[in-house]
């Protein structure tokens, strides 16, 4: 592999398109389920739909929180590629394995600390 920080930032450039188009898809899809949901009946125990209802809503919203954690910490490992911390362990300041940056580009820490 070649792990150049211009590999390492195409990379994450491309992570983060496929992640936003991610986050902007769940979040049409989220919106389609609240509007759907505009209309029904609000007694989830009752209404054989309610509950369905509720339940895409928060899987979709717990699909939008995760996709959010996740931009976070591609604009973060940008970040530290831009300020020439990228590649290093947090916790030890070695040298992250390229292996294991190929396989996780936002890695913080060596897998000695990943733990």
């Amino acid at each position: 592999m070649d792990d150049t920080p211009a590999t390492a930032e195409e990379r994450l450039a491309d992570e983060r398109a496929a992640t936003v188009e991610r986050l902007e898809a769940l979040r049409r899809g989220f919106e389609v389920v609240v509007d759907a949901s505009v209309g029904a009946n609000a007694d989830d125990e009752h209404d054989p739909e309610g509950s369905t209802i509720a339940y895409e809503r928060s899987q979709l919203s717990a699909l939008v929180d995760q996709a959010e954690r996740r931009l976070g910490e591609i604009e973060a490992a940008l970040a530290r590629l831009a300020d020439g911390g990228y590649g290093r362990c947090e916790r030890c300041g070695r040298a992250i394995p390229a292996g294991r940056l190929e396989a996780r580009p936002t890695a913080t820490r060596c897998i000695e600390h990943a733990g």
